[in-house]
């Protein structure tokens, strides 16, 4: 057979042509980067808090209370910002803005939920937000082992509640401190029957903001810590206490030996002094609330500061944070996880507040729970005897009455 030479395609030279230019084009303007997997969040999110701000001079502040990396935080932050300036908005001081957002960065074992509360002059909180299912592989990211967190109602009251303690003993017994009395109930066939009441006696006013302790005691059934004044009780019943003036620290955990804070008389914090102090640490900023973390060599402390921020301190060094958890934090010691991990408060829609368990390594605190929800603010947390169990007081935002919640782990999968 002789060879044969195929003829030339007389377009081929042209399709080569026009192959050239498409792999000219793409190397001189190659494809844009991929979105940020934040990006429709943020446009969503700017997109709402624009149509009640309206274009103007805004102060913006991201807080981040999930599992997002710093640096993801900072990536949302600024992607915020731009989708904000875009829809006119522009960034300046607090001092200088018509009007105030504080985004809250947080999540449920689903979602992300983005929260955004505008503040504009004297008018009531506007709340917007938006939600993002969690990628598949953010599993990874937290803790094999789940915490769940229940509430129980264990007792309410016209009367505002500041503290519950649960005595171990038969029949069950319950402490109700509130601002002008100490309370013993005992459960009999089910319902709190009262068994004794005794009056408080304090020379001066209480602040506005009231806050109180109760803690158990071995030699006598109780102490009672309020600003200026610290309450013991006798032994045993009959219900007695012999109350004084008082300055003297109050215990930052069940074990009196830990750590101790001084209280500020006339307000409702601490004022930052501590006692015996954190190694050579002896004092922090104001704070409203803490929680230590035992580690194999040293106790972490945290502290909710006045100032907004979280406060870490291990005796050498202090790490600050801006983390949107409240004014309120404790530890619980639920055996899961790690065994220790902090509860924190936060404020949702407004007057609604919730609780959530967070596990923390290396200062990263990572949602371990789902939020708990309550239906008024939170004005008092505190743990148990042995950590193990918190109370939770709050008031009703419906009916207006005072309710203490006793909070229980349980270890998920």
């Amino acid at each position: 057979m002789n060879p044969v030479y195929n003829a030339r395609i007389p377009s081929m030279f042209l399709l080569s042509r026009s192959a050239c230019a498409v792999v000219l084009v793409w190397i001189l303007f190659p494809a844009p980067a991929l979105a940020s997997p934040w990006q429709a969040s943020e446009i969503q999110l700017a997109r709402k808090i624009a149509a009640v701000t309206g274009p103007g001079a805004v102060a913006v502040d991201v807080a981040n209370s999930s599992s997002l990396r710093n640096s993801e935080v900072e990536e949302i932050r600024r992607g915020l910002l731009d989708e904000l300036a875009q829809l006119g908005l522009h960034l300046v001081s607090p001092e200088q803005a018509a009007a105030t957002i504080r985004i809250t960065l947080s999540a449920n074992l689903q979602d992300y939920v983005w929260a955004a509360e505008i503040r504009q002059g004297n008018g009531e909180a506007a709340v917007v937000m938006v939600t993002m299912p969690r990628p598949e592989n953010s599993a990874l990211e937290r803790p094999a082992s789940e915490l769940l967190l229940h509430k129980a109602l264990i007792w309410t009251d016209d009367n505002p509640i500041l503290d519950i303690a649960l005595p171990v003993s038969n029949p069950a017994q319950m402490i109700v401190l509130e601002p002008e009395s100490i309370a013993l109930y005992v459960l009999q066939t089910g319902h709190w029957l009262q068994e004794g009441s005794v009056t408080i006696t304090h020379p001066r006013p209480w602040p506005r903001d009231l806050r109180g302790r109760l803690l158990l005691r071995k030699d006598r059934m109780f102490d009672a810590y309020l600003p200026g004044v610290l309450c013991r009780s006798g032994a045993a019943a009959p219900l007695a206490i012999a109350c004084r003036e008082s300055d003297d620290p109050w215990p930052l955990a069940p074990d009196p030996s830990a750590l101790s804070g001084f209280f500020a008389s006339t307000r409702n914090f601490f004022t930052g002094a501590l006692s015996p102090g954190i190694q050579k640490q002896t004092s922090v900023q104001p704070f409203y609330s803490a929680a230590s973390l035992p580690r194999d060599k040293y106790t972490l402390w945290v502290f909710a500061a006045v100032d907004g921020q979280v406060h870490w301190l291990d005796g050498v060094t202090e790490q600050i944070e801006k983390l949107g958890w409240g004014s309120d934090i404790i530890s619980l010691h639920s055996g899961c996880g790690s065994g220790w991990q902090i509860l924190a408060t936060a404020e949702t829609r407004g007057s609604h507040d919730t609780l959530t368990g967070f596990e923390v390594a290396d200062r990263e605190p990572v949602a371990m729970s789902a939020p708990i929800e309550f239906t008024g603010r939170i004005s008092a947390l505190w743990p148990d005897a042995d950590s193990g169990t918190a109370i939770a007081i709050m008031q009703n935002a419906e009916t207006g009455k005072y309710e203490a919640y006793r909070i229980s782990p349980t270890c998920g999968q």
